[in-house]
């Protein structure tokens, strides 16, 4: 007999904020939002990197039960989840492709274990378009097991910004695949420009070597009372940090998604995107959003110039980001894709079937 609780195995630092990610946001807001839909979820911390604990984890379960993995977890534990992906219903919640990341060390052992956890999955949850259609042209994933859910957004009210547009924001872990020093860079060239400012909010431990790297490439600059690397934010601080920017960076090298780009819209904050991954999705709907290519601060400082240059401009992005607001996608829309996908199982019979074809 099969446990009638959902069990979420998720990263044992998901509640740690100097590990905040998005994928930690996504596994909170939608545990929350299935039990609000009446969905018994039990979230379970595991070791990301702990094989063996998720084997135990696995191996404690009722045949047939539900078992939801965050992507990270699933990787790191793809044995484990190939064991037994005939007794469970395993579901795994793909927030990335792990083997497209930049620096992976062995890229093509990730590849492998990714693989290798994604077919033992009777769903895949992608969470963006973007991140399915690289699962399935990689061959990481079956295309008719891949479902996607995007990340919803949060309710708040619509930012005050300032009137001059002075004021930037850039949210996310300072690491490399987050590009700050892009902005950086960016910024670099533009001290000649009077009454800005920008705040980088984000762990500093994630990616420690790249942090210290901004930090002292903002001292070389000059701008250590322009730019404040001020670690994490979170709650209400985190939401005073959105309430006061006037322009939302999103500098990335790489993202699945852009949650913070689709946070910035829905608060009525314009945004400068990288367009990479997923971003073009996070912003669709909305002309609030100006996509630039990534790696490029030249192109950077050209969108920064021109925004405090055109007050006009501002003013039509603004009310746009404001205007999109209305457009925003919650978390409970989000919560039903993932019930759905939850659903019924498959049979044993069909498992075994599966295996011998592929």
């Amino acid at each position: 007999m099969a446990d009638a609780a959902v069990q979420f195995l998720v990263p044992d630092g998901i509640d740690d904020d100097e590990r905040v990610s998005g994928g930690n946001v996504y596994d909170r807001r939608i545990c929350d939002a299935l039990r609000a839909q009446g969905v018994d979820v039990r979230m379970v911390r595991v070791a990301a990197d702990g094989g063996r604990e998720v084997a135990s984890a696995l191996s404690a379960l009722r045949r047939d039960t539900v078992v939801l993995v965050d992507g990270l977890v699933a990787v790191a534990a793809s044995r484990a989840l190939d064991a037994q992906s005939t007794r469970l219903r395993i579901v795994v919640l793909a927030h990335m492709v792990a083997s497209a990341l930049p620096r992976i060390p062995d890229r093509a052992r990730t590849a492998e274990r990714e693989r290798l956890a994604l077919h033992a999955a009777r769903r895949v949850i992608a969470t963006s378009e973007w991140t399915r259609s690289e699962l399935v042209a990689r061959t990481l994933a079956e295309p008719d097991r891949v479902v996607v859910a995007r990340p919803g957004t949060d309710a708040a009210p619509a930012a005050t910004g300032s009137a001059s547009g002075g004021h930037l924001l850039c949210v996310g872990a300072v690491a490399f695949h987050k590009g700050q020093d892009v902005l950086v860079n960016a910024l670099a060239g533009m001290d000649d420009l009077p009454g800005w400012s920008c705040s980088i909010v984000g762990s500093l431990s994630a990616d420690p070597e790249f942090a210290n790297r901004t930090a002292d490439a903002i001292r070389f600059a000059g701008l250590t009372e322009r730019i404040g690397l001020h670690g994490v934010l979170a709650g209400r601080r985190l939401a005073a940090a959105y309430h006061a920017a006037d322009l939302v960076v999103v500098p990335s090298r790489a993202e699945s998604y852009g949650m913070v780009a689709a946070e910035a819209v829905a608060r009525g904050i314009p945004v400068v995107a990288s367009r990479v991954g997923g971003v073009p999705e996070a912003i669709a709907g909305s002309t609030a959003a100006i996509l630039i290519p990534p790696d490029d601060p030249v192109a950077l400082r050209a969108v920064l110039r021109r925004w405090w240059a055109e007050p006009p401009r501002r003013a039509v992005l603004k009310a746009e980001a404001v205007r999109s607001r209305a457009r925003r996608r919650t978390w409970a829309e989000t919560a039903r894709i993932v019930a759905t996908a939850l659903g019924p199982p498959r049979t044993a019979a069909a498992d075994s079937e599966r295996r011998r074809a592929g």
